[in-house]
């Protein structure tokens, strides 16, 4: 049980980690954020959030499995955004009307909370290259890797683990 916690917790960090390091990127390197940006900076906070549920509201094998399943749900709709971003988005000229747009600006995080889910770049301008990769690919790797870890978490419940609770 431990173990499965301490997983947990750590995509619940890592997941913070990213959104502190692109705010980084953003006022510090003026690397500035597109609408996918933003998205997935809100899926990372929605991983983290489901993760920290599972570790420190609800820390039975239940509850630890059902917010590794949504993490990894999160973490597939990442992956999914991270690669539109890189191989569709990066080559448009405007990321306005898109799904991300629509979802950021719907739900009001721009005006809410500019400093953490404002939209100051286009998409074709927030293409950005940290260490030979495009930002994107990275995130596209860090939602790989989260989804990696929360899909060994599941298997190692069992069914019979979670019907014991």
């Amino acid at each position: 049980m431990y173990r499965e916690r301490l997983l947990l917790s750590v995509i619940g960090a890592t997941s913070l980690l990213a959104v502190f390091i692109a705010l980084i990127s953003q006022y510090q390197f003026d690397m500035q954020p597109c609408a996918w940006c933003v998205f997935q900076r809100f899926i990372y906070l929605a991983i983290s959030a489901v993760c920290f549920v599972g570790v420190f509201i609800f820390p039975s094998k239940l509850g630890i499995a059902v917010s590794s399943g949504c993490s990894l749900a999160l973490s597939l709709g990442g992956i999914t955004a991270a690669w539109y971003q890189a191989q569709v988005a990066s080559n448009s000229f405007s990321c306005t009307q898109t799904l991300a747009d629509q979802f950021v600006t719907r739900l009001g995080l721009d005006e809410t909370m500019p400093w953490l889910f404002g939209i100051y770049a286009s998409c074709m301008d927030a293409r950005v290259k940290v260490f030979g990769l495009e930002y994107a690919y990275w995130s596209l790797i860090l939602f790989i890797l989260l989804g990696a870890i929360s899909t060994a978490l599941l298997r190692r419940l069992t069914w019979a683990d979670l019907k014991n609770c």
